[in-house]
């Protein structure tokens, strides 16, 4: 068999920046088995299978693999996948189009935008609003990111696990410097959040004028660092506009991967009416970087 591969980098407009993402065509008739392998053979942070639909809605099915196992969802392999699928004419034409991608967590309605002169944009609905699970402990976070509790926390934010499709433990931190200090202690990491709700850690804190900065780390999903993370930037969406003190829609420009020498920029916003959070997007740019074939047994 013989499968057709892209490459891309998402979540930012220039080559060798953002989040690096493969895209397989023509696996129908891989096992999940076989996908992870392929996954871990490309080795990033995410590998999509474009494959056909089994929902009426949806323009395709994809499956997403970490190195160490699949996801029902997630940002970058849906940002990336749609804009690839408007670039090759697997896509409705047109200049801003609306279609549906099946993932695991369900529909995930994207919008795909092609501006002359630059690359594409894609922005996704999130397909499950945020969820809340059990609070963590403060002080085991703090150990396994190698900082003290009370460098934790900005305002009235604190530690919290939130999910859209995707748990994370989002951490707050008092200034956007000490993202830089995190010295993530990985085996900690499984030994004291083993069978937590949440096991990957979302970084996070404010710049200016409303600009935010994180960093991500999942070990549980085969990842040290992440240079951007589209779920988790879901689920920090989702926690500020619910925890915010109005109705209306919020938005932020996210700055991830900055530490890692892979910066990117994910455009993130949420819908709150009546005090409930009804929408959650995340966008961002993707640039092509290579294409070719291979063989899966």
């Amino acid at each position: 068999m013989t499968l057709r591969f892209h490459t891309l980098d998402v979540f930012t407009t220039q080559p060798f920046g953002g989040n690096p993402l493969a895209v397989v065509f023509g696996g129908d008739t891989l096992t999940a088995v076989q996908m992870q392998r392929i996954a871990r053979e490309f080795n990033l942070s995410e590998t999509v299978f474009v494959l056909a639909p089994t929902l009426p809605q949806a323009l395709h099915r994809v499956r997403i693999f970490t190195p160490g196992r699949e996801l029902p969802f997630a940002g970058h392999p849906t940002v990336g996948a749609a804009c690839l699928l408007a670039e090759l004419g697997l896509a409705p034409k047109g200049a801003d189009v609306s279609f549906v991608l099946e993932e695991g967590v369900g529909p995930v309605p994207v919008r795909v935008r092609c501006t002359p002169g630059e690359p594409m944009y894609a922005e996704l609905s999130v397909a499950k609003l945020p969820e809340y699970g059990p609070a963590p402990d403060v002080g085991a976070v703090a150990a396994v990111l190698g900082l003290e509790p009370g460098e934790l926390g900005s305002g009235a934010e604190a530690p919290r696990a939130v999910s859209c499709g995707v748990p994370f433990v989002l951490v707050p931190l008092r200034a956007p410097e000490l993202l830089a200090a995190v010295d993530f202690d990985a085996a900690g990491a499984r030994q004291r959040f083993a069978g937590a709700w949440a096991s990957s850690f979302y970084v996070y804190a404010r710049g200016y004028e409303g600009e935010l900065r994180a960093r991500m780390f999942a070990t549980d999903m085969g990842i040290a660092e992440d240079p951007a993370t589209g779920s988790a930037a879901a689920a920090l969406a989702g926690a500020l506009a619910s925890e915010a003190d109005r109705d209306g829609t919020h938005a932020w420009t996210l700055h991830q991967g900055v530490e890692m020498g892979r910066p990117s920029v994910l455009h993130i916003a949420a819908d709150r009416v009546g005090g409930q959070v009804s929408a959650v997007r995340v966008g961002g740019h993707s640039v092509l970087i290579a294409d070719g074939t291979f063989g899966a047994a």
